[in-house]
């Protein structure tokens, strides 16, 4: 798991799987430019990383949905490290309910934060790493975009993209020795998840999980630590669910 001194970016940062993720490339000695709109959290995740870790860091005010923002974002990291290593997409949002009561404005939003922002992600990142000949790049897709999920079509509809669009650019550029994999996570216990979601329908899902609980966000982070490493060399274009036998499909 040596990844000590690569440069990573993380977006959605701040809390939930994205400080899990963050707390553990700085475990394992990556130096990180954090991402998240939310500056505050984001201040108190940064604080905790610098005091545990000692990591360099720098903490970026992204929306990841903005082409021109990303690009900026991509540009401050190479100012700062001098190079990207490690590229992990997974800031994403979501509010359950049924398809037919949504908006216009929310399901826009859905696919702005779910779709499009690892795409401009990727597209300003994949030039650098194309140019150094290496890169690992890991999506936050969802098991709900492999199997659906009740009162998230549009989210799922989007993760499932990010699992196809991980697959096909996974293929473009495995021959720059660019590993681009995702991380399926099902039910995890973040505070999006316990805002997205009723009780009733979290006992529900307890019930289903084989092991009888929800994953951590720790439990997440250590699936794209193995991505972001070197035993993933020749791993590529795959999606790995940790939902503890949630969902077992091919």
């Amino acid at each position: 798991m040596d990844i000590k001194g690569k440069k990573a970016i993380v977006t959605g940062a701040a809390k939930g799987i994205g400080k899990g993720i963050s707390l553990k490339l700085a475990e394992y000695g990556a130096d990180l430019s954090l991402v998240d709109i939310d500056q505050p959290v984001l201040a108190e995740t940064e604080a905790l990383i610098k005091d545990k870790y000692g990591v360099d860091t720098l903490c970026l005010n992204v929306d990841v949905a903005s082409i021109d923002q990303t690009k900026s974002m991509v540009e401050e990291t190479l100012a700062r490290f001098g190079t990207i290593d490690i590229l992990v997409n997974n800031v994403g949002w979501d509010v359950a309910q049924p398809f037919w009561e949504t908006t216009e404005e929310f399901r826009r939003k859905i696919i702005d934060v779910n779709y499009r922002g690892p795409v401009n992600c990727c597209y300003w990142t994949v030039p650098h790493m194309i140019e150094k000949r290496s890169g690992k790049i890991v999506n936050i897709s969802s098991d709900a975009g492999r199997v659906g999920s009740l009162g998230e079509t549009v989210y799922a509809g989007c993760k499932g993209g990010v699992i196809a669009f991980t697959k096909s650019l996974a293929r473009e550029v495995a021959r720059y020795k660019i590993n681009v994999n995702s991380v399926s996570p099902g039910p995890t216990m973040t505070p999006g998840h316990i805002e997205g979601t009723t009780e009733k329908l979290r006992e529900a899902l307890k019930r289903a999980i084989p092991m009888g609980r929800q994953a951590t966000p720790e439990e997440l982070a250590n699936a794209v630590l193995f991505f972001a490493s070197p035993l993933s060399d020749f791993v590529t274009g795959q999606v790995l669910s940790v939902s503890g036998g949630l969902t077992m499909v091919d």
